[in-house]
């Protein structure tokens, strides 16, 4: 047997999986681990820059990871960031900090990278012809446009959860009106720049394809209130466009401490929920979506696909 792990430095988790590749070529996950880090976390305030608390968090993330992994003879290690350190003045001197101390090189995904993976991960799970992709990180959102199960369009946009709550200050207690108004504008603003959103108008209204943490919150707490078995994958799950919208408006009117309650395990993310759907919200009300289909497969599962298929090419 051969060993996997694929190590993502993203802008608001820093996430592990360990994949075992038996001899047919298949690969089966055998331990999956997130620890939040924020990473992204007051860049706009430290010009441009990850801070030296969010690098410490992340750095801390990987010592534990690397003694998770390195139980596994013989593994093979493939490290991967995403939007924050993409766009970090200091991103040189954080890669040479993490490979000081854990030995490895990070490969730094351009925007267009991390869209191709997210569409290569969601497609090789999920079996839908037609749609739109969004994959909403901490500090950038990736849209792809499919169709005929091919990716016609795809770009990154340098917005996320943890960048839109902090410019539009969408993480103090309550949620002001006018502040929400003007992150709305904004990202209404970026897609409008992109033609084939402009087109979607007049076009068959699609699915739209979700990934990303705020995203799976939403699939997590769509579930739990209609009493399905928390313990299964969420890979799959459909929601309407107007429970999203309903969903959104109701995160949207709460105090930070009411959404703390109703997010439960995932009180966590209760700063950056509403900033996190945003995106979310602005792209079903430029295309008239009228479904979200939420997949568990994305840029990690992407990459093992490459891996897969550069295994068969030897």
């Amino acid at each position: 047997m051969n060993y996997l792990a694929v190590i993502d430095l993203g802008s608001n988790s820093t996430r592990m999986v360990i994949e075992e590749l038996d001899e047919s070529g298949q690969f089966t996950e055998i331990k999956h681990r997130k620890i939040d880090t924020r990473m992204a976390q007051g860049m706009d305030q430290n010009g441009g820059n990850l801070t030296s608390d969010a690098m410490k968090r992340v750095l801390e993330a990987l010592v534990i990871f690397q003694k998770e992994y390195e139980a596994y003879p013989e593994i093979e290690i493939e490290g991967i960031a995403t939007a924050a350190v993409r766009e970090a003045n200091n991103q040189a001197d954080f890669l040479a900090q993490v490979y000081d101390t854990i030995g490895v090189d990070i490969r730094v995904l351009t925007g267009d990278q991390e869209a191709y993976y997210d569409y290569l991960g969601a497609m090789c799970a999920l079996d839908v012809d037609n749609a739109w992709l969004l994959d909403t990180g901490g500090a950038s959102v990736e849209l792809v446009g499919i169709e005929d199960r091919m990716a016609a369009n795809f770009i990154s946009l340098p917005f996320g959860a943890v960048n839109l709550s902090e410019k539009f200050q969408l993480n103090e207690d309550t949620i002001d009106a006018d502040k929400l108004e003007a992150a709305t504008d904004y990202v209404e603003t970026q897609y409008e720049r992109l033609p084939w959103i402009n087109e979607a108008q007049e076009a068959e209204a699609l699915p739209i394809i979700l990934l990303g943490g705020a995203n799976r919150s939403l699939a997590r707490l769509d579930r739990l209130r209609q009493g399905y078995d928390m313990s299964q994958d969420f890979h799959g799950y459909t929601m309407s466009a107007d429970a999203v919208l309903k969903t959104f408006h109701e995160m949207t009117n709460a105090s930070r401490q009411e959404r703390e309650a109703v997010l439960g395990e995932e009180a966590n993310r209760a700063d950056i929920i509403v900033s996190g759907l945003l995106p979310l919200m602005a792209l079903i009300q430029a295309t008239n979506a009228k479904e979200v289909i939420f997949s568990a497969s994305g840029v990690r599962e992407g990459l093992l696909q490459e891996y897969r298929m550069s295994l068969d090419s030897e």
